[in-house]
Parts: C-alpha cells; sequence; structure tokens
C-alpha cells in the first residue's frame, strides 16, 4: 500500500500570517511540502497523502483561509489571489524555511501556479492538480461550448446569498452528492468523510469565505474578451497530474500548459474524475514520491 489514510488529527497547528490565523496539520521531518486544497474541501483532502509524505519530508497541509479551522476574514476583498500567495509564503517563513516544495490540487493548484509565477524564490518543486495554468484557461476556455457549458457554477457563484442557501439545504446535500456522484472512483468517499466535509462547511462563515475565492478572483466575462494573458513563465520543475474524467474541466484546458513552463516539465494523465488524490491515492503517491526524488 502506497497510503496509510490519515483518521486521527494529532498534529494540528495553529499560525499567523499577517492578518489571519490558519489551521495546519503537520506531521514529519524534512523538506518542506505544503499541500494545498480546493474548493469545497479543506485538510482532510490530503489525508491519503500525508502519512507517505511525512515518511520523507515535513508535511504541512492548512486550511486555506476561510475554510474548516482557518480564520475567515469577512469581505470579498479578503480572498484576491494575492492574499492567497501572501498566506502560503508567510506560512514557509514561519517553518524557518525560505522554499518549499507547493502541491495544490483545484483553488489550491491556482495558488500554487500563482506562487510559481509571482514568487518564484519561494518555490523548490511544483505539482498542480487540476487546475489550469492561468493562461491556457483564458485563452481556451473561452474557445470551448464544452467548457463553458461546464463553467456554469462560476456564474451561479458572482450571486449574493442565493449560492450559500443553495448550497446548505438539507445539510449541504448538494455538496454532499456533488463529491460522490462527480468521482469516477465510487469509493473515493465514504459516509465518513462527507461528516467530515459537513463539519467543515458548518463552521461560522466558512460558506461565504469559500464561495468568495470565485467570487474575488474569476470574472464571468473573461469568456468574452479576446485579451491574451501574458505572464512570466514558471522556473521551476513541474508535475501535472490530471483526472481525464473532470467534470468541470475539459482535457483541453491542460493542453499546451508545457509552452509556460520553462523547466522539466510533465504531465500524468489519470483514468479518474476531479478529486484525483481521492479517487487514486495510491498513483498519486507514486508520481509524487518519484517527482520529489528527483531533487
Amino acid at each position: 500500500m502506497l497510503y496509510n489514510e490519515l483518521t486521527r488529527n494529532d498534529d494540528d497547528a495553529f499560525f499567523d500570517v499577517g492578518n489571519v490565523r490558519l489551521h495546519c496539520v503537520v506531521q514529519g521531518e524534512g523538506r518542506l511540502v505544503v499541500l494545498l486544497h480546493g474548493f469545497p474541501e479543506f485538510w482532510y483532502s490530503w489525508r491519503r497523502q500525508i502519512p507517505v509524505l511525512a515518511k520523507y519530508f515535513k508535511v504541512v497541509a492548512p486550511d486555506m483561509r476561510g475554510y474548516n479551522l482557518s480564520d475567515k476574514p469577512v469581505g470579498v476583498e479578503n480572498y484576491k489571489i494575492n492574499l492567497l500567495v501572501d498566506d502560503v509564503v508567510r506560512l514557509i517563513r514561519n517553518f524557518g524555511e525560505k522554499r518549499a516544495v507547493i502541491v495544490g490540487h483545484n483553488w489550491g493548484g491556482i495558488v500554487a501556479w500563482a506562487l510559481a509565477i509571482t514568487r518564484p524564490e519561494v518555490v523548490e518543486r511544483l505539482v498542480v492538480m487540476n487546475a489550469p495554468h492561468p493562461a491556457v484557461w483564458q485563452e481556451k476556455a473561452k474557445l470551448s461550448v464544452k467548457q463553458l457549458q461546464r463553467s456554469w457554477y462560476i456564474f451561479f457563484f458572482q450571486i449574493a446569498d442565493i449560492p450559500e442557501k443553495f448550497l446548505s439545504r438539507n445539510n449541504y446535500h448538494f455538496l454532499r452528492e456533488t463529491l460522490r456522484a462527480t468521482a469516477v472512483n465510487m469509493n473515493a468517499f465514504s459516509d465518513e468523510d462527507l461528516e467530515e466535509y459537513v463539519k467543515a462547511w458548518s463552521q461560522p462563515g466558512a460558506l461565504t469565505a469559500m464561495i468568495n475565492y470565485y467570487r474575488a478572483n474569476i470574472r464571468p466575462e473573461v469568456f468574452m474578451e479576446d485579451t491574451k494573458l501574458i505572464l512570466p513563465k514558471v522556473r521551476v520543475p513541474t508535475l501535472v497530474i490530471w483526472g481525464e474524467e473532470d467534470f468541470a474541466l475539459t482535457r483541453e484546458v491542460s493542453e499546451g500548459t508545457e509552452e509556460h513552463v520553462n523547466a522539466p516539465y510533465t504531465i500524468k494523465y489519470l483514468p479518474c474524475g476531479h478529486w484525483v488524490q481521492n479517487e487514486m491515492p495510491e498513483t498519486v503517491n507514486k508520481h509524487l514520491l518519484e517527482f520529489l526524488a528527483k531533487s
């Protein structure tokens, strides 16, 4: 087995990173590896990776700002991408390190891309799972009817209050069913897992904070614009892991990413859905260990 699922949360820690306090799970010793989760998850998304990586590295899995036990500042402006990047930079410094391996999925992957593009000095190596490079996203999403259809929720989340009311109905039924129904591996989320997610979503202010990531950073009009996003190239070794049967993202928004990376680049396509580290943990762990062993 390449994973021993983390079932006990004995390694809680809280770190002040500027104006917010982040809850983290910390295990292991060695090179620093930071695991960044996405929507609508929390540190628990990495429960099948933490014990494996902690055999060789110091692993830090934060609840991103707004999620679970981390602080939830009020106001959309408090979830801008530059603030999310600053949180990770300061978290790395809390451990007395200048750089870390950054691993991100979904919104965590978007933050990981932003870190590598805007703060390359803090990124040792980069792993992104099912999160498109921002330039590739802007270029290709607007050209794909299929991607536009899959992005319906981005438009929905721009509305005030209604998404929160809808998602929280019947004990978060829609979110629970979305996790389970969109996973190709039907064993990815157990009943016990979903109970843990409901606890995180039920934290006061969490649901609005989670949705504010979309409100603060994604403009629906990007699907109509002709402008091309020009960004500095990523200059650290990069691994992309992509579930090919993602319900929210087409494969085409992953293609061409190598044009934006001026360093060793690898992409691994897996026969699973969006929740790659939950659906195929052994394969994901294998790719992570192989990639990190190269440095």
